[in-house]
C-alpha cells in the first residue's frame, strides 16, 4: 500500500497526519509513505516519522519512506537522522537545484 502525502507535517497537523499514518501499519506487511508532495516539516513531523517507523517494527510492517522533498531532506540533515529510516535518499546538488528554478 502506498499513502502520499502533500502538504505540511508540521506540529499542527500532527494529530491529523497522525491517525492516517498509524491505522494502516498493522493491517499491511508492506506500508509505503510518498513524501515528495510535503512542502513544510519542522520536529514534530520527523516525529511522527520516528513514531511510524517504531510502529511498523512492532507490527513486523515494512515501511518505506520514498520521494523525499526538499523539505524533508533538509530536516533529516538537520537532524542527521538519514541513515535512521534506511530508505534511499536522492539528494539534488546545488547545480541541479538551480537549473530547476
Amino acid at each position: 500500500m502506498t499513502l502520499t502525502m502533500e502538504g505540511d507535517m508540521t506540529i499542527y497537523t500532527a494529530m491529523e497526519l497522525k491517525a492516517r499514518l498509524i491505522e494502516p501499519i498493522g493491517r499491511h506487511r508492506e506500508l509505503e509513505i510518498d513524501l515528495s508532495g510535503v512542502t513544510e516539516i519542522d520536529s514534530t513531523g520527523v516525529q511522527l516519522m520516528i513514531l511510524c517507523k517504531k510502529e511498523a517494527m512492532a507490527h513486523g510492517t515494512t515501511l518505506r519512506f520514498t520521494g523525499h522533498s526538499q523539505p524533508v531532506l533538509d530536516a533529516l540533515d538537520l537532524f542527521n537522522l538519514g541513515h535512521y529510516f534506511g530508505d534511499p535518499l536522492v539528494i539534488q546538488s546545488d547545480h541541479s537545484r538551480e537549473a530547476l528554478k
